[in-house]
């Protein structure tokens, strides 16, 4: 028999438990805000019906995200597919369950999958944290998922910046460069590569695909130019070349209901989103310091559209906003900035001296009892190679019951950082 490669597939990872309850942390972090702001959990599959993720009035027939869904059939020879994001599995379950009381607002948290090339930071299996809100026209209910991106980074102690555009402004731009209403969806795809592949490498998509070099050239011309001074500042700008229309209107009041929760953004006229659903504002959230990283840490938009033409009537605008959290490039920089020191749950490792075995299993029972985190040594493995044992594993407490303490009720409690020790009565151990 072969020897089997011992190895993750590719584009997927194992977490061992000093990376895991990091994760778990940061995942409970992000949980702990959306529930603040009144965010309910829901779980949909993991795969879907291969039309529900292809539906080319959802991400775009011409995505990345569509060209690199996991497609599969089952044994009934239907058609489906991992899911590469939850919106779709949203506007599905609404469809659905018309009786849903609006607003309605979930979050959901869960492994996606993407068929898509690997490199540093991006994988094949990775984690989103979304939170959505259906049937809220857009207004201040835009501003307020703004401030839960605001509240989580604070939460994670990241600086980040928030950039902010508008897709019926992107669409009203695209327009004013002659580029045909038909060609939109291409050109937003494009755009969307800007920071990744550069003018140069945007130019080159956008002539593929069949845009004049020079409504190419007048598009990017005025797209890099409105980039300095304030959010209203640039926002005049492009008021003055387009008129009042309905993006500029919509920023406008963006912007204003973003002071009453006193959450700052940067209006980025170039900024995209590659999914083709999008029909207001859009954003994403980038690290302040950009030499850690320069990718996105977050972003989402309004999508109005999307739930009616699941429905079967393209005609039926049923409101909905969210955003979406890459878990994968927020734990890279919090391994980075904090490291992996536990690789434990439990905060305590108590040592039997002697005959003490027997006690201390009692004793560890009675504490977990209590909800603390504690383990035992039951392989007798003796004082000094427990303390190795513990300081390995970033256990922050350790403690020793012999005969003595057991007399006492007592249980003698070290601090692993500070080498403090304390005699302290079994009952009333904290941690």
């Amino acid at each position: 028999m072969a020897k089997l490669i011992l190895e993750p597939s590719r584009g997927t990872r194992d977490f061992p438990p000093a990376e895991k309850i990091v994760r778990d942390k940061v995942i409970s972090d992000i949980k702990e805000i959306f529930e603040i702001y009144g965010y309910s959990p829901l779980e949909t599959p993991t795969f879907e019906k291969l039309e529900i993720l292809e539906a080319k009035f959802g991400a775009g027939e011409n995505s990345d995200a569509v060209s690199e869904i996991y497609r599969f059939k089952d044994q009934g020879n239907r058609e489906l597919g991992l899911r590469y994001e939850f919106t779709f599995a949203l506007a599905r379950f609404v469809g659905q369950n018309p009786q849903l009381k609006t607003p309605f607002k979930r979050y959901q948290i869960g492994p996606v999958f993407r068929d898509g090339p690997i490199k540093a930071g991006r994988y094949r299996e990775f984690y989103q944290c979304d939170i959505d809100v259906v049937g809220s026209q857009f207004g201040i209910i835009d501003a307020e998922v703004l401030a839960v991106i605001r509240d989580v980074f604070k939460k994670l102690k990241l600086e980040t910046i928030i950039e902010v555009n508008d897709r019926k402004l992107l669409n009203e731009i695209i327009l004013f460069c002659g580029i045909q209403e038909k060609q939109a969806t291409d050109v937003i795809v494009a755009i969307d590569k800007l920071k990744k592949i550069g003018i140069s490498g945007v130019k080159k998509e956008l002539t593929e695909r069949g845009i004049s070099e020079t409504d190419i050239n007048k598009l990017l011309d005025l797209l890099t130019k409105v980039e300095k001074g304030s959010n209203k500042e640039k926002l005049s700008q492009l008021e003055k070349l387009l008129g009042e229309t309905e993006g500029v209107k919509e920023l406008k009041e963006l912007f204003k209901n973003l002071e009453t929760f006193k959450v700052e953004i940067d209006f980025n006229p170039t900024l995209a989103r590659g999914l083709g659903y999008y029909t207001g504002p859009i954003y994403e959230v980038f690290l302040t310091d950009e030499k850690i990283m320069s990718g996105s840490l977050a972003g989402g938009g309004r999508w109005d559209k999307m739930i009616g033409k699941y429905i079967g009537n393209e005609n039926q605008n049923i409101p909905a906003v969210g955003l979406a959290f890459g878990i994968e490039p927020i734990m890279e920089i919090i391994k980075a900035r904090d490291g992996l020191k536990r690789q434990t749950v439990a905060n305590l490792l108590i040592i039997p001296i002697g005959k003490a075995t027997e006690e201390a299993i009692k004793v560890t029972q009675e504490l977990r009892s209590k909800g603390i985190k504690v383990i035992v040594d039951l392989a007798g493995k003796g004082v000094s190679k427990n303390i190795e044992y513990a300081d390995k594993l970033g256990i922050p407490f350790v403690g020793f019951l012999g005969e003595d303490e057991i007399k006492q009720k007592k249980i003698k409690i070290r601090d692993m950082t500070s080498g403090k020790e304390e005699l302290t009565d079994i009952d009333k151990v904290k941690l």
